[in-house]
């Protein structure tokens, strides 16, 4: 069989499985981000091996063009209205969520006997969540009103949070093992995530008054993938966050393009099919060595980073005067873990190559059960809140 035979049936029937697992979703507790998660995994190396190496060897392409199109979503939800209703609410349960996180396992795993500048780094590692899977559960649960808005706004700017921590973490941790220049980890963190403001910047604004025009108020899907995709590949090119970036480009857009009839939405259309490979190849790129590796360590990190998101966002939630619904529910809802960590995991493990093993087989291993695990409890508690709030403004 020839690659591009072998590339098309593969794809093609990966999106029908998506279909497949879109309404066995909607018929059991497991949303359907945690089915495509345990297919990948069932067709995946470890098992059935179905996957040719073709389609394995794309997923990082896959994964970044998918979160390219979430960080913009997730973007256009910070706009004028809702940080005006909820932006003290989503500031307070943001910071108390990535600072309860890190004091909760570092303190953890400290407890449990690993050195001071390991616990410290998987702590902050510990504080970035799974945008991807929480804009998909949200999606596919119809949870819609402030507690829907405020989840994804908080989503949208915790791993800007998680970056800048664990940044600091690094220069903390040099410091703490006396390297000679502990200022280098927050100077190319400044770098990372000032440089992408200012690209998403600098294309959003000229952006907000040009897209829309071809047919008047209404933004195309062909003007959006367009802008996502400039915006990610310039990031990369100049090495600064795509993530941000791509936020930012969809914040500026959604907040001064007034002539907009909607938003662009759009992007909705075909962001599904992205996601669909992304989290099956995800699953399939699972490794049961990993798992096994798990130790008490990755016990401790496991329960220590429920226990800090928790109580963190529900301190948050109560400082800000949110109500009792929010207050109980947020925390849970942002326990999804993903890319972001294992790329931060992958930059402290090079750093320390001494614990390498440590850090990349504690951060894999619950990565995995958090992206099986989260959805299901993000998609409760939405579901819960559909049902307890209806109607609540």
């Amino acid at each position: 069989m020839s690659q591009t035979a072998e590339f098309l049936l593969t794809i093609g029937g990966l999106l029908l499985l998506g279909l497949a697992t879109d309404l066995l979703g909607k018929r059991t507790f497991l949303p359907r981000v945690t089915l495509l998660l345990l297919f990948g995994i069932l067709i995946g190396k470890e098992i059935l091996n179905l996957i040719p190496p073709l389609i394995t060897d794309s997923f990082e392409l896959v994964a970044d063009m998918t979160l390219l199109m979430v960080s913009f979503l997730l973007g256009s939800k910070l706009n004028r209205t809702t940080l005006i209703h909820s932006g003290k609410q989503i500031m307070y349960i943001s910071v108390c969520a990535v600072v309860g996180t890190v004091a909760a396992v570092a303190l953890g795993l400290v407890l449990a006997g690993l050195s001071y500048e390991v616990a410290i780094l998987l702590g902050c590692i510990a504080a970035a969540t799974a945008p991807a899977a929480t804009l998909d559960v949200v999606s596919e649960s119809d949870s819609k009103g402030l507690f829907a808005d405020l989840l994804l706004s908080i989503v949208a700017i915790d791993d800007a949070w998680a970056l800048i921590i664990f940044s600091l973490g690094l220069a903390l941790t040099a410091a703490i093992s006396h390297a000679e220049n502990i200022m280098s980890p927050i100077l190319i963190a400044f770098r990372e995530i000032g440089g992408a403001v200012i690209l998403g910047l600098l294309i959003g604004l000229p952006a907000s008054y040009l897209t829309g025009r071809i047919k008047s108020g209404q933004p195309m899907l062909t003007e959006a993938l367009g802008l996502v995709f400039v915006c990610g590949g310039i990031a990369l090119w100049l090495n600064v966050s795509f993530l941000i970036a791509s936020m930012v480009m969809g914040a500026t857009i959604a907040n001064i393009a007034k002539h907009h009839e909607y938003p662009f939405h759009a992007i909705k259309n075909i962001e599904w099919p992205f996601m669909v490979i992304f989290f099956i190849l995800a699953g399939a790129s699972l490794e049961f060595s990993t798992l096994k590796a798990l130790g008490l360590f990755g016990l401790v990190y496991f329960i220590s980073r429920i226990t800090g998101k928790v109580l963190g966002a529900w301190i948050g939630a109560r400082r800000s005067g949110a109500d009792s619904v929010t207050q109980r529910l947020i925390g849970i809802a942002m326990l999804p873990q993903a890319g972001v960590a294992v790329g931060m995991a992958l930059v402290a493990s090079s750093q320390y190559p001494e614990y390498r093993q440590t850090i990349l087989s504690i951060v894999i291993s619950t990565t995995i059960l958090f992206e099986i695990l989260g959805p299901i409890f993000t998609r409760r508690n939405c579901g819960q809140l559909v049902s307890d709030c209806c109607g609540r403004t």
